[in-house]
């Protein structure tokens, strides 16, 4: 009886413990991957370009391939060149995954170009 008491009591202390989202450099943690290809592409705006660190800072709307919502964020890029495409305030369509265990932008272009 005591053990089943014991058992029961402890399951109940660890409960919150497996209940809390996972985190990642600030951001709870979503899913990516291969479900992100053929994806729709995510809507933004460029705050920041990166280029000495091959980095994209974006405001975006909800990722859904992502399971990701709305916020500014920094990404990383597949190919460097996607950094010359654009500048701070551009509005973009992108589409991103979690490659590496980095949240990457692996295409991008520039609404009203």
């Amino acid at each position: 009886m005591k053990t089943r008491i014991a058992v029961a009591l402890a399951a109940l202390i660890a409960a919150p413990a497996f209940a809390q989202p996972q985190t990642q450099g600030g951001h709870t943690a979503h899913r990516g991957g291969a479900e992100a290809q053929g994806a729709p592409l995510a809507e933004g705006e460029i705050r920041r370009v990166d280029r000495e660190a091959k980095k994209l800072t974006i405001r975006h709307g909800p990722i859904a391939s992502l399971d990701m919502p709305a916020m500014t964020m920094v990404f990383q890029v597949k190919d460097p060149a996607l950094l010359d495409r654009v500048k701070p305030g551009d509005k973009v369509r992108f589409a991103a995954e979690k490659l590496g265990g980095a949240y990457t932008v692996t295409a991008i272009e520039v609404q009203g170009r």
